[in-house]
């Protein structure tokens, strides 16, 4: 790809000026970075060394935190230092690359939370044939398709923006390096690349969470026949994974559905799915699965024990 532009690097605003807001932000978002890397770094362990975890929902949400670990790391880190630097520059290669890995592990999540949310139907809706459908071999390809997705999508992201002349200036007034912001710099029109981004990451989001809604709909309309305590079984993993969906895809939807334009709020909203809803999804999945939380239990003992000996 050819980049044609006379800006080496970019300047960063961040989340704001304020040293004593800075300062601020800088102990909540280390806090927070510390508990997205430690609990979903606790459930890739817990399922990866607990027998009873087996399943093919486990393997899914074990990779989706290794995807949230990854992801949340893509931002963090930078916006963390950027806090504490009164020089926030980032170069013009080093921001094409937080451009491309952001999109790469924000659309495999996507991908994948659409790939759980197929796995929930068949458990709940054809509970005979689940093993013989979800095998092994079944579950590695939807996760191999996951990532291909991602990285068709992040891939076409940089493309559209790397080709793009930029003059001058190059201030963004954001924390991270992303496609609306980018595009509000770049020399020209983008009227037509405006265009691409929101068929490629608005209308992709749009119609994976009208898909996501529907198989929901299916399931729920499918509880009916189920019993009490398998209803509830059932309601409480679907719950657990709606509450995600809901968190990650609505932000998503309002920050690339739309005209290629920039908005207050954009901030906002992206520390919220980049930062807050890799942190949550942790407690979302734990605090409402027994399974998993009784995995843990057993481990620490296990742990206990043997370090006692």
């Amino acid at each position: 790809m050819e980049q044609r532009n006379n800006v080496t690097f970019f300047v960063l605003l961040g989340l704001t000026q304020n040293p004593k807001e800075q300062k601020l932000f800088f102990v909540m978002f280390l806090l927070f970075y510390i508990l997205t890397i430690t609990g979903n770094l606790l459930i890739v362990v817990t399922v990866t060394l607990s027998k009873t975890l087996d399943s093919p929902m486990y393997f899914f949400l074990a990779n989706l935190s290794f995807v949230d670990i990854i992801y949340s790391s893509v931002f963090s880190p930078k916006l963390i230092s950027n806090l504490l630097l009164s020089e926030t520059t980032v170069s013009f290669k080093i921001c094409m690359f937080q451009l491309f890995t952001g999109h790469l592990f924000g659309g495999t999540e996507i991908i994948l939370l659409l790939v759980m949310a197929y796995d929930r139907y068949v458990a709940i809706c054809k509970p005979l044939h689940y093993l013989v459908i979800m095998r092994q071999w079944v579950c590695v390809v939807l996760l191999v398709m996951a990532w291909v997705g991602g990285f068709l999508h992040s891939i076409i992201q940089l493309g559209t923006i790397y080709r793009l002349p930029f003059c001058g200036p190059n201030v963004i007034d954001h924390f991270v390096c992303d496609m609306y912001p980018l595009l509000k710099l770049a020399c020209g029109d983008t009227y037509v690349i405006g265009l691409l981004v929101i068929a490629n990451g608005g209308l992709l989001c749009s119609i994976l969470f009208l898909l996501l809604l529907i198989s929901y709909g299916v399931i729920w309309h499918s509880l009916k026949n189920l019993s009490k305590e398998a209803r509830h079984k059932a309601l409480s993993t679907c719950g657990s994974h709606i509450t995600v969906v809901v968190l990650f895809f609505v932000p998503c939807i309002f920050m690339y559905a739309r005209p290629a334009k920039t908005f207050g709020i954009d901030k906002s909203l992206s520390v919220f799915y980049t930062i807050i809803t890799p942190m949550l999804n942790p407690f979302i999945y734990t605090l409402r699965n027994s399974e998993m939380t009784n995995a843990m239990k057993r481990l620490w003992r296990r742990k206990v024990m043997s370090d006692s000996k």
